[in-house]
């Protein structure tokens, strides 16, 4: 498997992982432990709820984006890790059976000006569901180191 370094990161889409499919078992468990709230634990709590029906938390979401995002470019990248998520929303409930797919777009690949040795490379990501509708958006920069010769660049 070959490793990925800034350069390797262009502006434009990344590729589109999945899919993961998400069981009532699951969203219930991971809610228990993290975000016991009615509507991701009781069936019946959950249907008088806004979100009409079981749904997972947002926060679970977030969980699948991450191993999805690892499983599919992080896990080879010469990752620096992250200072942060710039923008996050949940924008419809995902559902026990439902297929998550991912799609991640490089919105900004730029070196760094404190760090000529990394770069940061901004992504964009969505995940739907099977139908396609969005679940969730988020943007969130990675820092990455550069490759071999371009890293002892200084110029930038």
């Amino acid at each position: 498997m070959n490793r990925l370094f800034f350069e390797d990161f262009q502006q434009g889409p990344l590729g589109r992982f999945g899919p993961r499919r998400v069981t009532a078992e699951e969203i219930r468990e991971f809610a228990a432990e993290f975000d016991p709230q009615p509507m991701h634990l009781d069936e019946a709590a959950a249907s008088r709820s806004l979100l009409k029906g079981l749904a997972g938390s947002g926060w679970h979401l977030c969980s699948i984006i991450m191993r999805m995002m690892f499983d599919g470019f992080i896990g080879r990248t010469a990752s620096l890790g992250s200072p942060g998520v710039n923008e996050l929303r949940w924008l419809a409930p995902f559902r026990p059976g439902d297929d998550i797919m991912l799609d991640v777009e490089v919105t900004e690949a730029r070196v760094s000006r404190s760090r000529p040795t990394t770069g940061i490379v901004m992504f964009r990501m969505v995940a739907s569901n099977a139908s396609g509708q969005a679940l969730c958006e988020l943007t969130s920069p990675i820092i990455v180191e550069r490759r071999g010769e371009a890293a002892t660049d200084r110029t930038g």
